[in-house]
């Protein structure tokens, strides 16, 4: 298959000044728009206000783009933008990174939880570990139209050559990844309709950290090296980075089912 699309969705124009939307702007925009309509159903199903959403669809827009543009600059190309600071803030020429937008999320969340009413950190954080997965999947297919993050050399059917890059079959890894994520969305959401979140806190959301970080680990093996530096390292800067996020998910899934024992022993003893 040969890969030849343009990045440009399409382009206006506004007061003499031509604007370019690009097919990876329209995907990662689309990830708040889904995200408000799932968050409504939630918030509503639980009795949460329904407009609280808004504010917090707000928090993590902020955090998403910050934590994802500043890990981008500190961990995968420093050099060139504190020789270039005026380019940290040009987003629109790409580079944003996923652990970054994790942590940058995280510290929205907290924000967030610390002015809403009844929403704990680690209630809203379950709630963010289902949704987020399919934002993944979308962003990832935007990665596809634009060419980027590309696979390694492959000559299985299936491999696809970027035109605009070079004439080398490739793994769609994008794809590979993006497939693995809505799989993870469906199974997250699969587990939550039936129960809701009456399960014990930050169980959903350790359930997102393995699914995510684990898939974003040996997807890596078929990603050509996006920095310089860990050419002759045995795992590259994304898997170096998603080892103690999928550490961090099992531990969150321990403590929620230890938690949900002990609870149902007190009420076992209670009864």
């Amino acid at each position: 298959m040969i890969w030849d699309i343009s990045p440009i969705a399409f382009s206006l124009t506004v007061a003499n000044t031509t604007l370019s939307v690009r097919w990876y702007g329209l995907f990662f925009a689309s990830t708040f728009i889904y995200g408000i309509f799932i968050f409504r159903y939630m918030f509503g199903r639980e009795a949460r206000p329904k407009d609280d959403v808004y504010d917090l669809v707000l928090f993590v827009i902020v955090g998403t783009v910050m934590g994802a543009r500043l890990g981008h600059v500190l961990l995968y190309n420093p050099q060139y933008y504190f020789t270039n600071p005026i380019k940290i803030v040009a987003v629109w020429e790409g580079g944003l990174a996923s652990h970054g937008a994790v942590l940058g999320i995280l510290i929205a969340v907290w924000l967030y939880s610390r002015q809403a009413v009844n929403q704990s950190f680690l209630w809203v954080c379950d709630h963010i570990g289902l949704a987020v997965p399919l934002s993944g999947c979308l962003i990832r297919i935007g990665n596809f139209f634009n060419s980027e993050i590309l696979g390694t050399p492959t000559d299985l059917p299936w491999g696809v050559i970027f035109a605009r890059v070079d004439s080398i079959p490739r793994h769609p890894v994008q794809l590979y990844e993006a497939l693995c994520y809505l799989i993870a969305f469906i199974f997250q959401f699969s587990y939550y309709l039936p129960r809701g979140n009456t399960g014990p806190s930050g169980y959903l959301f350790g359930r997102f950290f393995i699914f995510i970080f684990g898939t974003r680990f040996f997807m890596e093996f078929f990603k050509e090296e996006q920095v310089s530096y860990q050419t002759d390292f045995i795992l590259n800067l994304g898997q170096w980075l998603s080892i103690p996020a999928v550490l961090f998910g099992f531990y969150l899934v321990w403590r929620a089912k230890h938690l949900g024992c002990a609870n149902r022993v007190e009420a076992d003893s209670n009864a």
